[in-house]
This record gives C-alpha cells, structure tokens and sequence, in this order.
C-alpha cells in the first residue's frame, strides 16, 4: 500500500482503504452516508482520499475491548 506524502499527512486512496477495512465500496458508502465512516477529503475531481491518521483514529475508536 502507498501512501501520498501531503504537507497535511499521509493521504490513501478509497481503495486502498477498502482493501484495508475489507469492505465492498457499497458499504463504505452506506456508512458515509449515515455518518459512521472515516473522515473523507474530496477534491474537485470527485476522487476522495482519507487521511492515514484518520482512518487510525477510526480504528481506535471502534477497537472492542477484550
């Protein structure tokens, strides 16, 4: 997986990120749409990318205890 070095982090793509969370792009988008997926950034082009350090602090917070 390569990560785009931006003055504002580490930026992925959306696949990239569906391949980490192991999710088909349908529910990454259902969970878009109701509030519950990681912060996104879209640019002008319609492509989104999501912040590295997002996408941990995503994980983090939906971490179960054991």
């Amino acid at each position: 997986m390569t990560t785009r070095r931006t003055p504002t982090g580490n930026l992925l793509t959306l696949a990239e990120v569906l391949d980490e969370l192991r999710v088909p792009r349908s529910t990454f988008f259902r969970w878009k749409a109701t509030g519950r997926a990681p912060r996104t950034i879209k640019y002008p082009n319609g492509s989104l990318y999501v912040r590295r350090r997002d996408l941990d602090a995503w994980l983090n917070d939906h971490e179960e205890a054991a």
